[in-house]
């Protein structure tokens, strides 16, 4: 029988588990968000670090909300990081972030952490963005960060899960089962479906950002108006598909 000390650390141990997703926007990462609160077993978290990001990196846009934002969360890192361990001794944790909001070029903590790293052909990616954000730059789109963020864990003995959006799309089931398992954690059936309208746990600016994702009740292929690639666009374009052609060596397939 386990002494109270032993079954104390024990269930520490058990809860002590931050699945940290690392994704560029318009990366369907609010479906997956959606997807993990649908277990019972876990906790979402909508970017936390965002009015962190906000108030410590000089920007050349200004974000939707961006003045409530900085008003209503939290803005110290150390602050959001023990916030986050002390939801993961209570429940599995899932951080949807954006990779551009991990301002460290070494952020440590995550090394304790699962993380997922979820990318998109930067075509797509920038294309809607760019509807949301005119003239993005190679910071706003995350995908330069994500690649450092990979390269680092993996220097650091974490080997993170990329995984890509339009892997997920051709079998939602199959691919969040593939997921869990390199997560050890069960599928839940649940996963697949929500109910319409949005979380609780939505971010403030889920009324700029989340139209698409609040009309479905599962992993949907968004219906796209084939359009020309703005012109203006082509150079942050080459500048991203080197970073992404990195990761997309990588990334986990969806295949039976």
């Amino acid at each position: 029988m386990l002494r109270f000390s032993e079954a104390f650390f024990l269930s520490i141990f058990i809860f002590m588990k931050v699945i940290n997703l690392i994704s560029g926007p318009r990366n369907l990462s609010t479906a997956l968000m959606y997807s993990f609160a649908q277990r019972e077993d876990c906790i979402v978290l909508d970017e936390p670090f965002y009015g962190f990001y906000l108030k410590n990196l000089p920007l050349n846009i200004v974000h939707p909300s961006q003045e409530i934002i900085l008003n209503s969360m939290e803005l110290e890192e150390k602050k959001i990081v023990d916030n986050i361990k002390n939801l993961a001794t209570q429940k599995l944790v899932f951080v949807k972030g954006m990779a551009h909001h991990f301002i460290s070029e070494n952020p440590s903590y995550i090394l304790e952490w699962e993380n997922i790293i979820l990318i998109r052909h930067p075509k797509k990616l920038v294309a809607s963005f760019s509807k949301v954000i005119p003239k993005p730059t190679i910071n706003d789109i995350g995908i330069k960060k994500a690649t450092q963020l990979f390269l680092f864990l993996k220097n650091n003995n974490n080997n993170p899960i990329v995984i890509d959006s339009d892997e997920l799309m051709k079998n939602p089931e199959n691919y969040l089962k593939k997921i869990c398992k390199l997560l050890k954690i069960s599928f839940s059936v649940k996963m697949l479906n929500w109910k319409k309208g949005g979380l609780p746990e939505d971010g403030i600016w889920a009324t700029h950002w989340y139209a698409n994702v609040h009309n479905t009740t599962k992993f949907e292929i968004q219906k796209i108006k084939s359009v020309d690639f703005p012109q203006s666009l082509q150079p942050l374009l080459k500048e991203a598909l080197p970073y992404y052609e990195i990761l997309k060596n990588n990334i986990l397939k969806n295949d039976l």
